[in-house]
């Protein structure tokens, strides 16, 4: 290997100029800049007036001081942001805790021994062609898999190599060329074939959402043209309503629970033809009188409204939602809609989606799109809202209108009673129950449409903690049900195309393939090939096809496009995340059956908010809810005098002991986290970077850097909150 040539002038060729010799002369004709032709460019001065000498010398200093200072400015502001960065990296480490969330503590996944052996395996490499090329043992490598250029491998002969260490370096090369590279390039061209037929199909999602544009394609209720829902809209027919269960499962929500109960007890529907539920999983008894006094007082103001505590929590959020349904008056209702505790709905949520039910008795869900009241709240959420977006407007839109099958999203959806029944309800068995009961819905022949002019407003995760953690069960959970399901799927009575896209689109392609390459690929075999150049990335691997699949991802929410290289290297860094939740679910480790409920802010919705989910003439702004989720009682004393007695009774108290709780655990709260994969295998691409200028290549270079920077700052826990 020879060392690489850093001048940009060697870059652009500058050995094979051609051409005649260019005089260039000033305006003010104080000298004149010749270039003669030939190897070296010679520059002659040459002074027009001799009186004029000293001045044009003066001018040049200063030019040459102006430079200067420029130039020592950029190191400045170099030698400062490393120096801060130094210290925040200082600063986080002496008040964090190593976590790992998808470990228990005292036992380190096997991933993470992996990355470990990999790192140090790396350093002692580099250390050693950094000594090779100290040296000047500067041999040439074969190119892989082109056998007439094998000939002209050459090594010295055994009396040619001085020192022992020269010797190992020498059977180095010729065991990584004979033994090593091959089985690399080989796993790296199936990475690259399955990042292609991924690539592929991101492409054929983008073109079917972009034909339903331009056809105005979107499910109608037939005899309405504009979709506003028929007969239901008409004064005088609310027999035509069909009876409708409303299902709000929580868990521990304090921040939220007010807001999300308010908001659905303003669903425009019949109140005799309505009936939610609020199914409490909380195990704090202070939370639990807390949702209590919320329903009892929407119950006061005439909201049929229940309160359901499990006294068996068992099954997480599919154990409670079966155990709802199993109540004997829920055989009196035909839907059931369901939101999870952070959802606000807009009123006329019912009146947009029952409708598709009325004419096609084989539609057994209507599916809403989520939009966020924190997505730009911070980098972390930012970049969710791309993905998120991208996964309601074309997956779920272009899967709805073309297969009529998409996975449920678990909340701001509408189900048929009876598809649920025949499906076999709500299982257990999986921490994905809502992709599991879709499925199964599927399996039967129940149609799904997705609604995507018909949006819920909800929270994004804030904490890059509380991120990982949901990922972790959003990517484990699909292998647990592709174990379970494969079966059923293969001896199901659906179309021989419709079991291959579930099998082979629906779980393999998109839930298994793809976090299996990026991270195989970019953290794997791109910082192996830095240390065995004989197997190669090419550049479009690296940069052109990625960089073409973020631009689609970022499509359609245009205005995130300034986002779209850190979006690329920040679902790189999630890969280890989501490559680890697909290895324990696929296998059933351990990590793979953790529940945890995703944490929230209690971010209430403003009017702009409110306003660009739908227009509704008598809708009702969701209210104002202060920090923690706590409404001000003090202002609602004298408008309600008995909620007053009834709060004061217990829920009052309960309220007092709950902001004393929070005020004492404002005081321990836990701040941001270090995260050893993510470190670790920042240092494995910022080592290979540093190899890679070895052979002056810039492309993986840079790749390598920001990646490798990317994975410091993610594991550093600087992307999302921040916790002071």
């Amino acid at each position: 290997m020879s060392p690489p040539n850093l001048f940009f002038s060697d870059w652009s060729g500058r050995d094979n100029q051609k051409g005649t010799p260019v005089v260039v002369k000033m305006e003010n004709q104080n000298y004149s800049l010749v270039e003669i032709d030939g190897p070296e460019v010679a520059v002659t001065v040459k002074s027009m007036e001799k009186g004029q000498k000293g001045k044009n010398a003066k001018q040049f200093t200063w030019v040459l001081l102006l430079r200067a200072h420029r130039a020592v400015g950029c190191v400045a502001w170099l030698a400062s942001g490393f120096w801060g960065m130094l210290g925040a990296i200082k600063k986080r480490v002496a008040h964090s805790k190593a976590c790992d969330e998808s470990e228990k503590p005292g036992k380190r996944s096997l991933l993470y021994k992996f990355i470990k052996a990999f790192l140090a395996l790396s350093l002692i490499f580099l250390a050693l062609e950094m000594f090779a090329h100290w040296k000047g043992w500067q041999l040439q490598r074969p190119e892989l898999l082109l056998p007439e250029n094998m000939a002209h491998f050459h090594l010295p002969e055994t009396e040619e190599i001085k020192g022992w260490l020269e010797k190992a370096y020498i059977f180095w090369l010729s065991f990584r060329v004979d033994y090593v590279a091959y089985p690399i390039q080989l796993l790296s061209n199936f990475c690259i074939i399955l990042f292609l037929i991924q690539s592929i199909d991101r492409v054929v999602l983008c073109l079917g959402c972009f034909w339903i544009k331009v056809r105005n394609i979107k499910p109608r209720i037939k005899g309405d043209v504009k979709g506003s829902g028929g007969d239901l809209e008409s004064p005088g027919s609310v027999s035509d309503h069909p009876m409708v269960l409303v299902q709000i499962p929580m868990c521990n929500e304090r921040e939220v629970y007010e807001q999300s109960i308010s908001t659905v007890c303003q669903l425009d529907w019949p109140k005799d033809r309505l009936l939610i539920q609020v199914l409490d999983d909380s195990d704090d008894e202070i939370i639990q009188n807390l949702i209590r006094a919320e329903v009892t007082k929407h119950k006061e103001k005439g909201v049929n409204i229940i309160y359901r505590h499990r006294l068996v929590r068992t099954g997480y959020k599919a154990g409670n939602l079966n155990s709802a349904m199993a109540c004997e008056y829920v055989k009196d209702y035909e839907f059931v809609a369901i939101f999870d505790a952070d959802f606000q709905p807009n009123p006329d949520f019912l009146k947009q989606t029952i409708p598709h039910f009325k004419d096609d008795p084989e539609v057994g869900l209507v599916q809403a799109r989520w939009v966020f009241v924190n997505k730009e709240e911070n980098l972390l959420t930012r970049l969710q809202n791309i993905n998120l977006c991208f996964h309601f407007e074309v997956e779920q839109q272009v899967n709805g209108v073309f297969l009529n099958f998409f996975g449920f999203n678990g909340t701001a959806g509408v189900w048929r009673i009876k598809a649920l029944e025949d499906s076999g309800g709500w299982l257990e068995r999986t921490t994905v129950e809502d992709m599991d009961i879709a499925v199964r819905a599927h399996l039967q022949g129940w149609k799904f449409i997705y609604l995507d002019d018909v949006r819920a407003l909800c929270e994004l995760p804030e904490s890059f903690e509380t991120y990982k953690k949901q990922q972790h069960r959003w990517h484990s959970g699909p292998m647990q049900l592709f174990r379970v399901c494969l079966p059923a799927i293969v001896q199901s009575k659906i179309s021989i195309w419709k079991k291959a896209n579930l099998v082979l689109l629906f779980f393999l392609l998109r839930k298994l393939v793809l976090p299996f390459y990026s991270f195989t690929l970019f953290c794997v075999i791109l910082p192996l090939t830095m240390f065995i150049p004989e197997a190669e990335l090419p550049t479009w691997v690296i940069c052109y096809v990625p960089v073409t699949m973020s631009i689609l991802n970022i499509l359609p929410s245009p205005k995130s496009f300034p986002f779209v290289i850190p979006y690329l290297l920040f679902e790189n860094t999630m890969s280890v995340t989501k490559f680890n939740a697909m290895v324990s679910g696929l296998f059933q480790l351990g990590s793979s059956y953790e529940w945890v409920v995703t944490k929230k802010a209690g971010r209430s919705s403003s009017e702009p908010d409110l306003l660009s989910i739908g227009d509704h003439p008598k809708a009702e702004l969701s209210r104002r809810v202060s920090d923690g989720g706590l409404l001000d009682l003090g202002n609602k004393w004298k408008e309600q005098p008995e909620l007053t007695r009834r709060v004061s009774d217990g829920g009052f108290l309960d309220l007092d002991k709950l902001k004393e709780e929070k005020a004492k655990a404002s005081k321990k709260k836990k701040g941001n986290k270090i995260y050893k994969k993510e470190l670790a295998l920042a240092l494995l691409l910022l080592t290979a970077a540093v190899r890679s200028l070895l052979s002056a290549q810039g492309i993986h270079f840079y790749f390598l850097l920001f990646q490798g920077v990317t994975f410091l700052v993610v594991g550093l826990d600087l992307i999302g909150e921040q916790v002071s």
